[in-house]
């Protein structure tokens, strides 16, 4: 048995779960999600706990048993808690400033990157003298955030001799060292 897939999704409270035949429907203080699952996995509220069961042992069968089971869990999560992303600007006149949903990235290109971001996403940017611009991501779904995130850190990637480049908070990145130390 998948030991992911046969824990059950306790529902705090101010959370409701739904299931309509092959979508589970999950709202709470901070939105709406919905999921499709697979007509093969069984999905059940009981007693204010979520049971994602599986009808055989195949490969196909246990695979999605962990995945719709983890899927809920994040869904359950994002709408009672939500999830929180933040990005730091790592380099010599980077910038970022959010109007609205378009957040617009000065990165060292000839132009700034405008990026205009999906309605379920709340953005802030932070610029203090003397630290790095922060960009500070809010949503319910933590599959679009991640998504966001990374499109974000692909105009730029963090490059591994400077460490310029954007990157999430309290992430390391690994530093090379350069022509100089190799040369001997």
């Amino acid at each position: 048995m998948s030991r992911i897939g046969k824990l059950p999704i306790a529902i705090p409270s101010g959370v409701t779960v739904t299931v309509n035949g092959n979508e589970v429907v999950v709202k709470g203080s901070k939105g709406e999600l919905s999921q499709s699952i697979n007509s093969d996995i069984k999905v059940e509220v009981v007693d204010g706990q979520v049971l994602v069961t599986r009808p055989t042992d195949n490969k196909e069968h246990r695979a999605l048993h962990g995945l719709y089971r983890a899927l809920i869990n994040n869904m359950v999560i994002g709408v009672s808690q939500g999830y929180k992303k933040e990005m730091e600007l790592v380099g010599v006149g980077y910038r970022a400033n959010n109007n609205g949903q378009a957040l617009e990235l000065s990165l060292g290109y000839s132009h700034n990157i405008v990026f205009q971001l999906p309605t379920e996403i709340k953005v802030e940017t932070k610029s203090e003298r003397n630290k790095n611009p922060l960009i500070i991501l809010e949503s319910a779904d933590k599959q679009l955030i991640g998504q966001v995130c990374s499109k974000i850190r692909s105009f730029r990637k963090p490059e591994p001799y400077k460490g310029k480049g954007i990157k999430f908070v309290g992430e390391v990145i690994r530093r090379k060292s350069g022509k100089s130390a190799g040369a001997k």
